[in-house]
């Protein structure tokens, strides 16, 4: 939507320009016609600039997830994973094998779900017990937009998405917040954009 915006304001913005060269009553020399174009050019690139597909990559690098380690053995405890959560304030975690590949995750759904309600000790079952395989398992791609990631998790209704790479291989781990956070950013820096445009601050967009 707002990108949409954006591609408005920079057409408008040419065609002003081009119209105040044009009713000049001076006919305009090489140099002034090229400087007009100059500044018609300067104009797109800057709208360009105006997005709304902010890339899950750029939203992992401000997840809490990037600062730890956010894979459990399959093996541990489910106790293990619910102290885990609770000391770095998550609610999700990418299980692995004996041979370290990935094979599910486990969140805080699964603990109240199929341990907490049934009456049920976190210390005598193991992870894999309660965990989602890999099989079932919804994940997003580095490259996937933002939004692509939040419609594969509202469509799913899970909260955690794991990131693969080219390979398959998972390498990051985010948060439906993680992804609210990002939109949010980007969003705010658009209307920014486009509000110090619309009140000529500065000598670009986006100035002070």
């Amino acid at each position: 939507m707002l990108s949409r915006i954006a591609q408005t304001a920079a057409r408008r913005s040419s065609n002003s320009i081009l119209a105040a060269a044009s009713s000049s009553s001076v006919r305009a020399s090489p140099i002034a016609l090229s400087n007009t174009l100059n500044q018609i050019d300067v104009s797109k690139r800057n709208f360009s600039v105006l997005k709304d597909n902010v890339e899950a990559s750029e939203a992992w690098k401000q997840s809490c997830y990037m600062a730890i380690d956010f894979t459990i053995s399959e093996d541990a405890s489910v106790y293990e994973a619910v102290q885990r959560f609770s000391a770095f304030n998550i609610g999700c975690l990418v299980t692995t094998d004996a041979d370290g590949n990935t094979s599910g995750v486990i969140s805080e759904r699964d603990y109240i779900n199929k341990v907490a309600l049934l009456g049920a000790s976190s210390k005598d079952l193991k992870i894999k017990d309660i965990s989602t395989k890999a099989t079932r398992m919804v994940v997003g791609k580095l490259s996937d937009s933002v939004e692509e990631c939040m419609s594969k998790m509202l469509t799913k209704d899970i909260r955690h998405l794991p990131l693969i790479d080219e390979e398959g291989k998972v390498v990051g781990l985010l948060s439906v917040k993680d992804l609210v956070k990002a939109l949010v950013e980007e969003k705010e820096k658009t209307i920014k954009t486009l509000s110090d445009f619309a009140l000529g601050k500065g000598g670009h967009f986006g100035a002070e």
